[in-house]
């Protein structure tokens, strides 16, 4: 079976939330023709629904209000509409987007259909948000630094001799022991007589 690249299903589903505005236009500014009234089924935790919470509490998911009798303020737009409604005696005025309905019928006829609820590309993209504004967002991990790489330094000129480490003064030059002693007996020796010290 061949890929159904255009969408009819969409489509489809476009053009009957179409024929919702169009009749409930219609019995806003005309009121509900013979015996036609409608049921209409929507997800209450839909984005753009407005109710009140008592409502909500006791409608978590999915509510069917009827249009017939005693309702008032019904005002179609462009991509959602208005009603005022009685719960238990207290009145509420309800915002439902036509992308949250999940169902129309009209027993009169009888003629109804079920559509798939979607979220608008508006209230998607608010929802989007509102999520990632929710996250805390993660902490920056420090950046991790290379190590820089070593510059190559010029070599340094060579002198043309080597350095040596300092000479240690020369002491004088010794004989050894043996010629020393040679030496000094070879030295004609200072013979002082006796007579020098004694008195004249």
């Amino acid at each position: 079976m061949a890929e159904d690249l255009i969408r009819y299903d969409l489509l489809v589903q476009d053009a009957l939330r179409g024929v919702v505005r169009k009749v409930l236009d219609d019995a806003g500014r005309d009121g509900l023709p013979g015996d036609h009234h409608f049921y209409i089924s929507f997800k209450t935790r839909a984005p753009g629904v407005k109710l009140s919470a008592r409502v909500r509490e006791k409608w978590p998911d999915e509510m069917t209000i009827i249009l017939q009798h005693q309702f008032w303020g019904l005002r179609a737009n462009e991509d959602n509409f208005e009603v005022g409604l009685s719960f238990a005696n207290v009145p509420e005025t309800l915002v439902i987007p036509y992308d949250s309905i999940t169902a129309f019928n009209d027993p009169s006829v009888p003629f109804g259909f079920k559509l798939e609820p979607r979220e608008s590309s508006e209230a998607a993209a608010s929802e989007a948000v509102k999520q990632l504004a929710a996250k805390k967002p993660p902490a920056p991990s420090a950046p991790s630094l290379s190590p820089p790489a070593a510059i190559p330094t010029p070599a340094k000129a060579k002198s043309a001799a080597p350095s040596a480490a300092p000479e240690k003064p020369k002491e004088p030059a010794r004989l050894p022991a043996e010629p020393r002693k040679k030496a000094e007996m070879a030295s004609p020796a200072k013979v002082v007589s006796i007579d020098a010290f004694r008195k004249k």
